[in-house]
């Protein structure tokens, strides 16, 4: 009967095997720092070696140094045993205390109450998570590993916090265009989203809690499907694309303009988005929440004082 050998699949304790020896530099220092023998360390590497399909080290009488392929694998290998270190903390081991955590949308109301936090709580350490993602931010909340988030959702794309998270309405804001400032229509000081079916968008991806299908839902209502060749997570990115002329983009209504780059209302508010904190009842900021509303709110309104699209629409 022909046999067949099992394939090796790389697990955590290989990962390890390859952050030891490149933080001691020497087969010989990392196996004594994981309690085995260099023989044994070095049959490991070569097992590894053979699944990533070349070498990782190289290896002479100075010791051990990543070769460019194992600086590659070493930069995910940190990544994978950061994230695996911080999933497996859990919250029941957070000391008694300690700092209080809060996540959030990239955004100004993240950082204005990290800001605010520290003076509301007598000086008590804030730490602070951003991410685009409203849902993974709403989970992280449920599972303790975040005390409070303020997150985005969109009319007629609610997100509804499961139980028993609890949730307000922070502030809302539209949903404005982006053009370059030599585009025709950049002239408008208004327009209609059926404006601009012939165009090409930039689209930032999905974020799990309404986006972008609330945009192609307005489009659809406007009467065109929208052309989007182009995907962008960051803001740089997005606002070098529009204002090369390439493509056009939606737009939060407090997206700064700058050189080369304008922003302008959509007639009738097709899109309109909402900030919401989100709580755990149990958590370190339940009996603060009115407060830290207040807060959010108070961040939320200094930045868009420096908005004049955002304050134009408010004043509209």
């Amino acid at each position: 009967m022909e046999s067949y050998a099992r394939p090796v699949s790389l697990e955590l304790r290989h990962l390890r095997v390859l952050c030891a020896i490149s933080d001691t530099g020497s087969l010989t220092r990392a196996a004594t720092l994981l309690g085995t023998t260099q023989p044994a360390l070095s049959a490991q590497l070569q097992r590894v070696e053979r699944v990533i399909g070349g070498r990782l080290f190289e290896r002479d009488r100075h010791g051990a140094r990543p070769t460019p392929l194992g600086e590659f694998v070493l930069t995910r290998a940190r990544t994978v045993l950061s994230g695996m270190d911080e999933l497996l903390a859990g919250a029941a081991a957070r000391p008694a205390g300690g700092p209080v955590r809060l996540g959030g949308i990239d955004g100004p109301i993240l950082v204005g109450l990290v800001d605010r936090l520290g003076d509301l709580l007598g000086g008590r350490e804030v730490t602070s998570y951003a991410d685009a993602a409203p849902r993974l931010l709403c989970d992280l909340v449920a599972a303790r590993r975040l005390d409070a988030a303020v997150v985005v959702d969109y009319v007629g794309h609610e997100l509804r916090p499961v139980p028993p998270l609890c949730h307000e309405p922070v502030a809302a804001e539209p949903v404005f265009v982006a053009l370059a400032s030599g585009h025709p229509l950049a002239g408008r000081p208004e327009l209609d989203l059926s404006d601009l079916a012939g165009e090409a968008w930039v689209l930032s991806p999905p974020d799990g809690g309404g986006w972008p299908e609330c945009f192609r839902t307005a489009c659809h209502q406007a009467g065109f499907v929208p052309h989007a060749p182009h995907r962008a997570v960051d803001a740089w990115t997005i606002r070098e694309i529009v204002t090369s002329g390439r493509a056009v983009a939606p737009c939060r209504a407090t997206f700064a303009e700058s050189d080369g780059l304008v922003i302008r209302p959509l007639r009738g508010d097709p899109l309109l988005m909402r900030h919401l904190l989100v709580w755990h009842p149990q958590g370190e900021l339940a009996a603060h929440v009115p407060a830290v509303r207040e807060l959010a709110a108070r961040a939320f309104a200094d930045y868009v004082r420096e908005r004049p699209r955002y304050l134009e629409w408010r004043n509209r």
